[in-house]
């Protein structure tokens, strides 16, 4: 399936229609395991339409960005809710959220609530010195990690960058031995232990699980 590249994707590509229909906002990095979770759950009444992941590299302009999206959209729909944590915005998101009166995932990041905001809570006391990957970013680490810190063109700057770094951390998603393979290619490509741990998606999944039962 593949994964969104311009500004918008709706996963319906058709107009909605009817009552009850519910709209996600979504960071374009967690459209694979919104679709994957809407199909296993059978959520005809909800379409999805993402926002591109690289805003991530410009946290600032994710509020604007969502503000646009929920204004565009809000006559068509019963309830819109946004699938970003606070990502890096300091407060922004969550204040534009308070002020369009549209509920976002809890959390300081997907990291986070993928591995469920209170159990995330507790090992992060333990784990300074880690370095996460979630399977989208397992799958676009040369996008997204490699070539946007500029190691393609100066490789001698990992040392610098993950001097402080010691482990990998690859949050998995799912069950998948070619992802887990090329999680523990990008540790040793990073210098860095590797550890795996099954998180499914955590709070992810039961946020969007009352968000569809919400009348």
């Amino acid at each position: 399936m593949p994964l969104p590249t311009d500004t918008e994707l709706t996963d319906s590509g058709l107009p909605p229609r009817g009552a009850g229909r519910i709209l996600l906002i979504a960071c374009g990095a967690l459209a694979r395991e919104i679709l994957d979770i809407k199909a296993t759950s059978g959520w005809g009444h909800i379409d999805l339409t993402c926002l591109p992941a690289i805003l991530h590299s410009r946290p600032e302009k994710i509020a604007a960005a969502v503000e646009t999206a929920v204004t565009r959209y809000r006559g068509d729909y019963d309830k819109i809710y946004v699938v970003y944590a606070d990502c890096g915005t300091g407060g922004q998101l969550q204040a534009t959220c308070d002020r369009l009166g549209v509920e976002m995932v809890a959390g300081p990041h997907c990291y986070s609530f993928l591995q469920g905001n209170a159990d995330f809570a507790r090992t992060s006391e333990e784990e300074f010195t880690a370095f996460y990957l979630t399977d989208f970013l397992v799958r676009q680490f040369d996008a997204f990690v490699w070539r946007a810190l500029g190691l393609d063109r100066h490789p001698q700057l990992r040392d610098s960058y993950f001097a402080h770094y010691e482990k990998l951390v690859y949050q998995a998603q799912t069950d998948d031995p070619a992802l887990t393979a090329r999680a523990r290619a990008c540790a040793d490509r990073l210098g860095l232990a590797f550890e795996r741990r099954k998180t499914g998606y955590g709070d992810l999944e039961t946020t969007l699980q009352r968000w569809s039962e919400t009348p």
